[in-house]
């Protein structure tokens, strides 16, 4: 008979959580469009799963990564098209025009080559002019756009459809987003005289809850789609967080005076301390970077330090003041007491990476 064991750590997803926050943002962004972000497994949440949950809420696209993520989506049996917001290589775009699954171009050789292609199977292919105000990643630049504008009547197998680009400041750094915005809007109106663009859109989650963007007409939400504001805001005391992540405790024991716990002997004791092992480590997602910042676990309603480095598959953790400890407790790795916003300040990294770091041994439960 087989044998089905537990999982040593696992995340509990609300999709009901990320249906809200969704909701959130409209109204705080009182756009026209959206593109909520799934790229990355939806910031770890599930890629597939979190599509479906948001296929019926009337936005316009999803947005990927590549078109890995578009394909998947395609599968999953979702009718909202995906955005690729990564460019795509060249062997990958008649995959794309096929598909009729959304782009961008950021060079006139980009543009070419979307149209032969449109042109060799007969389409008309939806495309995203892309410009670059800044962010250095990808898009045209100021004095590129008129080449590109001058060539529009070559490109007779493409529509214009929309304008992008990306603000790599707006949680940080508002002086450089509002001159960024103001790029933005002249490039918007120079296109304009020319196109009838039906989308633009510059807003992440930060721009959508706290920036004027006059030309924005849809927006990509993000970090806020998953239950946290990048910038302080009013609008996130009504976000929801979608994710925790749990592990159990496989041993407990009280080690003496002296002794040394994980990998480098970094930390030693200095009483008898009651240490329980968890089954969780770097592998599953949790930091090694967390060591010696402060990081802490909950046990049983108790905040129970983190002690000495993590390992791959493990970590151990203070549980002197849990009453009675035993192997199988359920332990909050990151949830209502333990935010992600707090691993990813300990760890000295962003929320991002804390949720799509977390890895795929670690089952996802969903809460619909």
């Amino acid at each position: 008979m087989p044998v089905t064991s537990p999982p040593r750590a696992w995340a509990e997803i609300d999709l009901g959580a990320i249906r809200h926050n969704l909701n959130v943002v409209k109204q705080a962004a009182k756009g026209e469009y959206y593109m909520p972000v799934v790229k990355a497994a939806a910031y770890g949440h599930g890629l597939e799963q979190v599509c479906r949950t948001l296929d019926s809420e009337g936005i316009a696209f999803f947005g990927v990564a590549n078109v890995g993520e578009a394909r998947r989506i395609s599968q999953a049996g979702c009718r909202t098209r995906p955005y690729i917001l990564g460019p795509a290589f060249p062997e990958e775009r008649e995959e794309i025009v096929l598909n009729g699954w959304r782009s961008f171009i950021s060079t006139i050789e980009e543009a070419v080559h979307y149209n032969s292609l449109a042109r060799l199977y007969g389409k008309t292919l939806p495309i995203h002019i892309s410009v670059d105000t800044g962010m250095g990643r990808g898009g045209f630049l100021p004095d590129q756009l008129e080449e590109l504008l001058s060539r529009l009547g070559e490109l007779d197998s493409l529509y214009m459809e929309g304008l992008g680009a990306h603000l790599p400041c707006a949680d940080e750094d508002r002086e450089i987003t509002l001159r960024q915005i103001a790029r933005f809007e002249q490039m918007a109106a120079r296109i304009r005289e020319k196109l009838p663009l039906k989308y633009c859109h510059l807003a992440n989650s930060a721009a959508s809850l706290d920036y004027e963007i006059p030309s924005n007409n849809m927006c990509r939400p993000g970090l806020v789609l998953y239950g946290f504001s990048p910038i302080p805001s009013p609008w996130a005391a009504q976000l929801k967080p979608a994710m925790a992540l749990f592990s159990r405790l496989t041993v407990a024991r009280t080690l003496p005076e002296g002794h040394g716990i994980s990998y480098g002997g970094t930390f030693v004791t200095d009483h008898p301390t009651r240490v329980a092992t968890v089954g969780i480590g770097y592998a599953d997602g949790y930091v090694r970077s967390l060591a010696h910042k402060g990081a802490r676990v909950m046990v049983d309603g108790v905040s129970c330090p983190l002690l000495g480095r993590v390992t791959m598959d493990q970590i151990m953790v203070d549980v002197s003041r849990v009453p009675h400890p035993e192997p199988g407790m359920t332990v909050e790795i990151m949830g209502p007491n333990i935010p992600v916003t707090e691993l990813a300040e300990k760890a000295g990294t962003i929320s991002w990476e804390i949720f799509t770091g977390i890895g795929p041994r670690v089952p996802r439960h969903y809460i619909h």
